[in-house]
């Protein structure tokens, strides 16, 4: 480790912990990340880039597929080998550790795996297979866990590791994602205890005023890198560091810890890459990235809302607006792009860049498809609306106009090759790609919104799904699957290449990517109609110029296309156009 190094981390834990001795608590991080090991500074191969147009990440929890008498993990794992022949160079599984609520995001044990689920073997082998993104849940922990029962005895470790505040205090500007009460009271040896539990009162907030809780999570990022985890996936980030008569929202101590997460990782792990999950505006999200010196990959959080208004609208505009206002990439940055996840579909991302009138129409459509709208508490003392619980496949199902109608199929594989097209990395969630309807009975049955976008399938159920080609799961997932193996192809979707939004129509929607130099030199013009009519739409003009060439070829059909003429798309029809030098 350089002397430089050293400096690096001193300088965060200075500015983390200020009245503290910075010097010992350094020389004790690098200790605990085990950064004096010789063996991290050894020569790496040259092609050490961070990310290509490889990379494509597939959103699962451990147990999306279940089989009898076989460990969960085992069953995804053969699924990834059957069925998707490498398309994914990412698998991002959801909590995988022994949990008391919340789907995994309640951790009782964070050096476990839930045995529900399978084995370290099991993790550490699908890992072998692809890079292994897993989450880092450090903002609160599960009220059964081993550091929250010591907290109720007054015993270490975990009797100081808890946010505690006194009910009087003044938390009137705490900025949360919840309705349920802030504080929760808890007896200790010490007489009652108020907890701050930003989710829920079963999700703990911890305290890293405390550099003991720091350290935890250092060992604990220490284990994940031996166990295989390369990308680590910072859930709830943004609520870490409390302040009275503040948001407790984006302080910059969460800053600065993310920093020296990405410090400590970047000294002997150069493949590993820092994810923060910010569900915010998005002025606030792209924060993360700081100057380059923090997260490397952002999820681009006003997306999926943009794109469903898009899809379900038909009309460009507030997409085709944000998407330019989007800054450049800064070198060794970049955007996690998805359509849907294991939550639901955010709509604090989009405050200022929908009107109230869409955000109603729009969430008075999902209800239609059988949506409901979770809430979150705001200082107007109303439940506000927070997100959108319905599954994607659903959520396409027909237009604000017009209700159900006989595009569900061609809108939901356009919104996928929206998202495949656009910079940064994309991300499938698993029932995007085998086409999940609404579990309206999980919903039910848990009493979470979010179970409805949840389903847990029988194995032996999808394979005749995906073997039926009349069934619209066979037809979205092989849709889906073949965009994603064509666009691993493509030089023009690098994260880092050049990305350019065009003026059209708000029936269309036109993105130009280009890889300038070298001999993969290329530029992609993707067209997409966003509506249920067809469009016949002139050749769009780059910098003057339709295109280095006369002709173009359609990456999907393989078909050659003039481009001095006009282009026939079907309602929810699309092109990727190659020009090649």
């Amino acid at each position: 480790m350089t002397p430089a190094l050293f400096s690096r981390v001193q300088s965060h834990l200075e500015k983390i912990y200020p009245n503290k001795d910075s010097k010992s608590l350094a020389e004790r991080a690098v200790s605990t990340f085990k950064l004096d090991d010789p063996a991290l500074f050894l020569p790496t191969p040259d092609n050490t880039e961070p990310w290509s147009q490889e990379d494509i990440a597939l959103i699962t929890y451990g147990n999306s597929i279940t089989a009898p008498d076989q460990r969960p993990l085992k069953t995804l794992d053969h699924f990834l080998d059957t069925y998707l022949n490498k398309g994914f160079s990412i698998v991002h599984i959801l909590p995988f550790f022994p949990y008391s609520s919340d789907d995994g995001f309640a951790v009782m044990d964070y050096y476990r795996v839930n045995p529900a689920l399978g084995n370290w073997e099991d993790v550490t082998r699908i890992s072998q297979r692809c890079r292994l993104m897993s989450d880092l849940v450090l903002n609160h922990t599960s009220s059964r866990s081993y550091w929250f029962e010591n907290f109720k005895k007054g015993v270490d470790p975990g009797k100081d590791y808890f946010v505690t505040v006194e009910p009087e205090c003044d938390l009137s500007r705490v900025v949360r994602p919840r309705t349920s009460p802030l504080l929760r009271e808890v007896p200790t040896p010490d007489g009652p205890r108020h907890v701050w539990c930003t989710f829920s009162h079963d999700q703990v907030d911890l305290d890293f005023k405390n550099p003991e809780v720091l350290f935890e999570f250092l060992a604990i990022i220490r284990y994940y890198l031996d166990k295989g985890v390369e990308i680590f996936r910072l859930d709830a980030v943004a609520f870490l560091w409390k302040e009275a008569c503040t948001t407790c929202l984006h302080l910059a101590q969460t800053h600065e810890i993310i920093k020296l997460f990405r410090t400590l990782l970047g000294a002997g792990f150069p493949r590993a890459l820092i994810i923060t999950e910010t569900n915010v505006p998005s002025n606030e999200n792209l924060a993360y990235l700081g100057q380059g010196d923090e997260a490397q990959v952002v999820y681009n959080f006003p997306l999926p809302p943009l794109l469903l208004h898009t899809m379900v609208s038909g009309d460009s505009g507030a997409l085709t607006g944000w998407l330019k206002t989007l800054p450049p990439v800064m070198a060794s940055t970049t955007f996690l792009n998805f359509i849907a996840s294991h939550d639901g579909i955010g709509l604090r991302p989009v405050e200022g860049l929908l009107s109230d009138l869409d955000m109603d129409r729009l969430i008075t459509c999902m209800k239609t498809f059988g949506a409901r709208i979770s809430t979150r508490a705001l200082n107007d003392h109303q439940d506000n609306p927070y997100e959108i619980n319905i599954s994607l496949w659903d959520a396409m199902k027909g237009t604000v106009e017009t209700g159900p109608d006989p595009w569900q199929l061609p809108r939901f594989v356009c919104a996928h090759a929206i998202m495949l097209c656009l910079q940064g990395i994309p991300a499938i969630y698993i029932h995007s790609l085998l086409g999940t309807e609404n579990d309206t009975d999980r919903r039910d049955n848990l009493r979470s919104n979010r179970a409805v976008n949840r389903h847990i399938w029988e194995y032996d159920d999808l394979k005749k799904a995906l073997a039926d080609s009349e069934d619209h799961h066979h037809k979205v997932f092989h849709r889906i699957r073949d965009l994603v193996l064509l666009r691993k192809k493509q030089p023009a979707f690098h994260p880092d290449a050049a990305q350019m939004v065009l003026d059209t129509d708000s029936k269309t929607l036109a993105v130009v990517r280009k890889k300038d130099s070298g001999p993969d030199a290329q530029t992609i013009l993707c067209l997409f109609n966003i509506w249920d009519k067809p469009v016949d739409l002139g050749m769009p003009k780059v910098n003057g110029e339709v295109g280095p060439c006369s002709r173009a070829t359609d990456l999907i059909t393989g078909k050659s296309i003039p481009v001095d003429g006009t282009l026939l798309l079907a309602p929810y029809g699309f092109v990727w156009l190659s020009f090649e030098d």
